[in-house]
């Protein structure tokens, strides 16, 4: 063993000191004791050369926007008919079907077991509804429009009310979807129990009761402009590939195309629109940012040793109103200055490229707990009230998150969310040259292709860097 000069000092003096004092410190660095790292999923992430990736995309979607806008030559996005036929089951069926199953979630979460792993209101809420559905919706076109819970029993009051007027909601646009979406945000972010099987049924039941009174006073087409969820699935699903739509006789015509080929046939968006979308856009990211360590020094936490939810209620407000708000003005300043550069190009359609970046944000912010909780809801489907049965015909499994350890499994994870992040940014480059025209000078592209930059930039760094949990 090599001895460094104060160990070559201390052994002049004590003769003793190799013979006694060495042994013991090595055998003190072997005693078990406390290890401040980070074990958590990111882990094995941090290993990665991070930096590079980041680096790659930032480069990758600057050049298609700088490219694009001079080439002027951009994928032919016309929709395509792929088939035409008989809808199997009337959308207000499904619906109804959907209510009945809603009103039996609601049942276990207020009588069921009270842990949130084994019990199918937060499994399937959180995991099926939340996360499954609109990834679905993003491949297959909007899937939550035939299950949503409204659309059957307001049909079935408002036929038997014999109720046919309205009372103005329209007027309001987007503004209530933009406010059930902001409580709901802060309900799933900020709030003590989110995941707390009765607090969520309770929580669900009284927005189903408040949505259901408004869409019979108002009729169902308002769904489509106050319910949150519907709203944000539906903007979601515009960047899929396939999607359905209506037509003469009961029947249905299945479309492709390429992804976002819907986004280019929506009007500009309305004010309460952008709002709603710079709102989809900073919840993601602020539930991406709450769990970094950067977050956590900002407030004043240890983030290895977390306070809890209860401690940081004021901060986590604070922060997710910041984010939203700067969102909403980083949107707006694009739009200005967008409209100051091109003159023509009308202030909603700016925003409608965003569309694509909030569903690959959601695609890959939520795609580890698929993974994870997507077991435990799988698990709690096939036996439901833990009694040893198997309902869905699945053998007996343990739950496993050994693969977030995995120096082979979580590349690959990291390397799928890197790609809707890339993917989602690049649509959104290629969705802003198509809807600005071929007329639109090279230059008013820049602050758009910045703004993606920076937003590519962000999203990567939010998986990379080391999380909280």
């Amino acid at each position: 063993m090599t001895l460094g000069p104060g160990a070559k000092f201390l052994e002049e003096f004590c003769p003793e000191f190799s013979r006694i004092l060495v042994p013991t410190a090595v055998a003190f660095c072997l005693v078990p004791g406390h290890a401040f790292a980070c074990a958590l999923p990111p882990s094995v992430i941090l290993t990665l050369p991070t930096g590079l990736y980041i680096f790659a995309a930032a480069l990758t979607v600057a050049l298609t926007g700088v490219l694009g806008a001079l080439a002027h030559r951009l994928p032919d996005m016309t929709p395509r008919l792929v088939a035409e036929h008989r809808l199997l089951l009337p959308k207000a069926v499904t619906s109804y079907l959907s209510f009945l199953a809603f009103l039996g979630l609601v049942f276990v979460g207020l009588y069921g077991e009270r842990d949130p792993m084994h019990n199918l209101m937060t499994l399937v809420f959180w995991t099926f509804v939340w996360i499954a559905v609109p990834m679905g919706s993003m491949i297959l076109g909007n899937l939550w429009q035939p299950m949503n819970p409204w659309t059957g029993p307001v049909r079935i009051a408002r036929t038997l009310l014999g109720r046919t007027g309205r009372i103005g909601m329209d007027r309001l646009d987007l503004w209530p979807a933009v406010l059930f979406y902001a409580g709901f945000s802060w309900f799933q972010m900020v709030s003590l129990y989110p995941d707390d099987p009765a607090v969520l049924a309770k929580m669900a039941l009284g927005y189903w009761l408040v949505i259901f009174v408004l869409a019979v006073l108002e009729g169902e087409d308002w769904l489509q402009k106050g319910e949150f969820l519907t709203v944000l699935f539906s903007m979601i699903a515009r960047v899929s590939p396939l999607w359905q739509e209506g037509a003469a006789g009961g029947r249905t015509r299945l479309m492709r195309g390429w992804p976002g080929t819907q986004v280019l046939a929506m009007p500009p968006l309305s004010a309460s629109a952008v709002v709603f979308v710079s709102l989809a856009l900073a919840a993601v990211t602020f539930d991406g940012l709450s769990e970094t360590f950067w977050w956590q020094a900002l407030i004043g936490q240890n983030p290895l040793e977390p306070v809890g939810r209860s401690a940081i209620m004021a901060e986590s407000t604070v922060g997710l109103l910041a984010v939203w708000w700067l969102t909403l003005g980083l949107i707006l300043a694009i739009v200005l200055i967008g409209r100051k550069m091109t003159g023509s190009f009308a202030s909603g359609k700016i925003v409608l490229p965003f569309l694509a970046i909030a569903a690959g944000y959601h695609a890959a912010h939520y795609l580890v707990m698929l993974l994870t909780a997507g077991q435990y809801t799988l698990a709690a489907l096939n036996d439901p009230f833990l009694q040893g049965e198997s309902w869905l015909g699945l053998p007996p499994y343990f739950v496993s998150f050994g693969f977030l350890t995995d120096p082979r499994v979580m590349p690959l994870i990291y390397a799928a969310q890197f790609m809707a992040i890339l993917g989602a940014h690049l649509l959104a480059v290629v969705l802003g040259l198509k809807l600005a025209g071929q007329g639109t000078r090279p230059l008013a592209h820049l602050p758009m292709t910045g703004l993606m930059v920076v937003y590519t930039v962000l999203g990567l760094w939010l998986l990379s860097t080391a999380r909280t949990g």
